[in-house]
């Protein structure tokens, strides 16, 4: 395995990440790269990620880009495939992809509904299920291993009109509390990340008139997060010592109160 250093310290290391396209996966992706990671990138728009698998290149790192729709629970296997085949398989997964759409109960949007539980629930337990196996190996083999899924401060805190969406972050972050307790002891780390708002591409997709109201009001109030600002987390949880698992991290914009 290749030495680590204190500048590539993941140096060796093979690291999935999920909804890779945009935004916080985009952001890791590149931040895993020039931490030392290979780096396989997973999300449905190929072109974005043959962009990010080129800047990556160009940086000196190397990576991957699988296009599917992590709903798909047979091209998710396929892509745990190729990662085993190509790769070694996983050591870090950081569970990224998912989707906000706020709206007031009474409105019934049930598709909207449907949505979010399908990619923030159900593509999480898909990605999970293909890629746990190869994190289990990795452990046994390396020492460490790492589980990282990202939840939201919605996961704690109540928002009117989120109550799809902070429900699906709850189980998210219960979900890995879990996790941690079953797969600490195989040397597997879980960590949820609980970040408050973060300028990406997901406020573009609320359709809400109230919603996307409020959420312009915060920005006027207040600096959001950035994708790099959460990148340097996943980073940071990645590289600690393998006695150390952070198994909840909350990151808020400073002037964010809730």
């Amino acid at each position: 395995m290749t030495t680590q250093t204190s500048t590539r310290p993941l140096s060796g290391r093979v690291a999935v990440v999920t909804g890779a396209s945009s935004g916080i996966g985009e952001a890791s992706a590149e931040h895993l790269a020039g931490l030392g990671a290979r780096v396989v990138v997973l999300a449905r728009r190929a072109d974005r990620l043959e962009r990010l698998v080129a800047r990556v290149g160009r940086n000196g790192g190397q990576a991957l880009a699988l296009a599917l729709d992590v709903t798909d629970a047979a091209a998710v296997r396929a892509a745990a495939e190729r990662v085993a085949v190509g790769f070694g398989g996983a050591d870090l997964l950081f569970n990224n992809a998912g989707v906000m759409l706020p709206a007031p109960i009474e409105k019934l949007a049930t598709g909207q509904w449907r949505h979010q539980i399908d990619l923030n629930i159900t593509g999480l337990m898909n990605v999970i299920g293909a890629f746990t196996p190869q994190l289990v190996e990795a452990a046994e083999e390396r020492g460490v291993a790492d589980l990282i899924n990202t939840s939201s401060i919605a996961a704690q805190n109540i928002f009117p009109n989120f109550a799809v969406y902070s429900a699906t972050k709850a189980y998210v972050t219960h979900l890995s509390r879990h996790l941690r307790a079953e797969l600490g002891a195989k040397k597997v780390r879980v960590s949820a990340i609980e970040p408050g708002i973060v300028g990406t591409e997901l406020q573009g997709h609320v359709t809400d008139e109230g919603a996307r109201a409020w959420l312009e009001g915060s920005k006027e109030a207040m600096e959001w997060l950035m994708p790099e600002d959460i990148a340097q987390s996943v980073g940071f949880l990645a590289s600690l010592p393998p006695r150390v698992n952070l198994q909840q991290v909350t990151i808020m914009p400073t002037g964010q109160a809730g």
